[in-house]
């Protein structure tokens, strides 16, 4: 199999996995609805950051040692799900402030807590390294080529990036910024509860592993 035809086919397994909805998809989708575009695009930036980091990892075989060493998948797995708790708790206690419209400093700042914020969510899960190096061992060759490696991180960039960029235009448009105006409590705690229930979820599923 040629390189072009290895990278098609991881690329378009990874398509699939970050279309599919998780703590991702509801901080992006909440930061471009409730700052700004130019928010949501970091918080996308962060994502294909994220993607970057586990590719990396991925091809540099954490997988092999975070089997090896279970402890230090569960440490991972809590610490992640505590994370996510946290952003949790962090909406739900903001859905009564109302929302502000941020200044040129303050605008920069808000763009750069939507970057790490977004990056934090996508290094919280470990499972996602998981993910990766699954789908890496069903189609990389035994000897990887040099454009393989090289092109993988960037297409998973492009992928994440483009993906989450689509989010944070479409929520960040008029139309669902009225919505979330018109009922910001209920819908910052809802989007509280989803990720709190996706931390929970975590942390109980790296209790289960002890």
């Amino acid at each position: 199999m040629s390189s072009a035809a290895i990278l098609a086919s991881i690329f378009a397994a990874m398509l699939v996995g970050a279309m599919s909805p998780g703590p991702s998809f509801v901080v992006v989708s909440r930061i471009a609805i409730s700052r700004s575009r130019l928010d949501g695009l970091a918080a996308a930036a962060g994502m294909g950051v994220g993607g970057i980091v586990f590719s990396v990892l991925a091809l540099a075989g954490l997988t092999a040692l975070l089997t090896q060493f279970a402890w230090l998948y569960l440490v991972l797995k809590l610490a992640g799900g505590a994370y996510l708790v946290y952003i949790a708790c962090r909406i739900w206690r903001g859905a009564k402030e109302p929302l502000e419209v941020s200044g040129t400093v303050e605008g920069r700042s808000s763009i750069r807590r939507s970057f790490s914020t977004a990056l934090l969510t996508q290094l919280s899960n470990p499972k996602t390294i998981i993910v990766y190096a699954s789908i890496f061992a069903a189609f990389l060759p035994k000897s990887i080529p040099f454009g393989v490696i090289v092109g993988l991180p960037i297409g998973i960039f492009a992928i994440e990036f483009g993906w989450y960029a689509i989010v944070a235009v479409a929520f960040s448009a008029r139309r669902p910024r009225q919505v979330y105006l018109s009922a910001k409590r209920w819908i910052d705690r809802s989007a509280g509860l989803v990720m709190g229930g996706l931390g929970l979820r975590l942390i109980l599923s790296g209790a289960a592993l002890r």
